[in-house]
């Protein structure tokens, strides 16, 4: 399982001073979310950056460097726990996407060919690594460049996994795009990962202040009223023209 974090804010800064107070806790979850990390964030001129490493978050020094020099007021940080025999390389870290779109997924699911015939040949050839993740985002992705909007295209790609999947631990993703950032939360509750860590390990938190909105997965103190949880199956849009919050069932 991995761990996300994301932000948009009122202000241009860079990561380090966007997330003060949430990077100590969350990148303290690499010392068992350590199969890689990725960060993306939108630049100057609206298009996303993005920044990845198949190495342990709290050792890396390009993480750090990252950190402190993008310069941003809308991201999206990933933390990796590699699901048992997918290879740790760059093509499997996430967050994937282009200059457009950034997605990052917290969770698994299987047959990882479960959406292939969603995506047909053309997506498939151009994958660059064999996660059920990537699948995910492709599958988002050509939604989204049919013209569908984000909370659609999330919501009926996370239909289509419930539908053809035989299991799933986790749905839970980050979609960032010069527009929004958007969050997406739903799991399995019946899954040996919630029997193993509980109920409340797949919720999804988000902290709304007066210049920013963050949103989190769990693993440090989140607690009302503070921050409010994404309800299951809801895509929360966070716009960044004007801060504002939208959940969409």
């Amino acid at each position: 399982m991995c761990r996300l974090l994301g932000v948009v804010s009122r202000k241009t800064a860079p990561l380090s001073e966007l997330l003060a107070g949430d990077l100590t806790p969350f990148l303290a979850l690499a010392c068992e979310h350590g199969d890689g990390w990725g960060v993306a964030s939108l630049t100057p001129d609206g298009t996303v950056a993005s920044v990845k490493e198949p190495a342990p978050a709290d050792t890396s020094d390009r993480l750090q460097d990252t950190l402190g020099t993008a310069t941003t007021d809308a991201a999206l940080l990933h933390l990796r726990m590699a699901s048992p025999g997918l290879a740790l390389r760059p093509e499997n870290t996430h967050p994937f996407g282009d200059t457009r779109v950034a997605f990052a997924h917290n969770g698994d699911f299987s047959p990882v060919s479960c959406l292939d015939d969603v995506l047909g040949d053309d997506l498939l050839a151009g994958a660059g690594g064999d996660t059920d993740s990537e699948r995910f985002y492709l599958a988002v992705r050509r939604r989204i460049d049919e013209g569908m909007e984000p909370p659609k295209a999330i919501l009926a790609t996370a239909a289509d996994i419930r539908a053809l999947a035989t299991r799933f631990a986790s749905l839970n993703c980050l979609l960032l795009t010069p527009a929004a950032l958007y969050a997406y939360t739903a799991h399995d509750p019946h899954s040996d990962v919630i029997r193993r860590r509980g109920e409340g390990f797949f919720a999804l938190n988000y902290r709304r202040g007066a210049d920013s909105v963050v949103i989190a997965s769990t693993g440090w103190p989140q607690d009302a009223p503070l921050w409010s949880t994404l309800p299951e199956g809801h895509v929360l849009e966070v716009r960044r023209h004007d801060l504002s919050t939208v959940v969409h069932p």
